[in-house]
């Protein structure tokens, strides 16, 4: 009679505690990809701040107030597409919606605060309050941050008070200083930032 064939060795099941593990990593990742918004952009946020740096050197060289401020408007121009252009991509990269969920509560947490800044630059210039609008900028950019960033990364929101404080720094600045507070500010926080977040945040 033959020797009886040693029986395979079956693969051990994976423990119960495993499979839960699993699944409450997957509903956390989850949870988490749907409370915040994630595709803020850490490039565009860099990509932002080299171009005010750059609006700051352009303004610096104009001869008069109205050119300086055309500077800095068509900065802010180039600044908001930036920004939408690149969260659109991370949004794409990372298979999400850009304006839905906490997409949509970032966009709008931040827009009063763009358009209240668009409006107060109209007032303040026909006032001639220009010493003023550094301050007025970095103080409701921080504010709309800070608002959108309830439902972003956890570094948003500390951007957010950085711009704040620094808005309520320029605002006791003589207007000689103000292309290089802006410079520090919407060229140097977003660098910082904007590093930060492309480390950390994928991009």
């Amino acid at each position: 009679m033959g020797s009886v064939p040693a029986r395979s060795k079956l693969p051990e099941p994976v423990g119960l505690h495993t499979h839960a593990m699993d699944n409450l990593r997957f509903i956390r990742e989850t949870m988490e990809r749907a409370g915040s918004f994630t595709a803020v952009p850490g490039v565009g946020g860099m990509l932002m701040g080299l171009s005010a740096v750059g609006a700051a050197l352009l303004a610096a060289r104009q001869p008069s107030l109205d050119g300086w401020l055309a500077v800095w408007v068509g900065e802010a121009i180039l600044a908001v597409l930036i920004g939408a252009a690149t969260a659109a991509r991370k949004a794409r990269a990372g298979k999400a919606a850009l304006l839905s969920g906490p997409g949509r509560k970032f966009a709008l947490g931040l827009a009063p605060s763009i358009f209240v800044a668009a409006l107060l630059t109209a007032v303040l210039y026909r006032a001639g309050l220009y010493a003023v609008i550094p301050g007025v900028w970095l103080l409701l950019y921080g504010t709309g941050i800070l608002s959108g960033g309830v439902f972003s990364v956890p570094v948003v929101p500390v951007m957010g008070v950085c711009f704040v404080a620094l808005g309520a720094i320029a605002l006791f600045c003589p207007l000689a200083w103000a292309h290089w507070i802006l410079a520090a500010g919407f060229g140097g926080l977003h660098l910082i930032f904007g590093a930060v977040i492309a480390a950390r945040y994928g991009g």
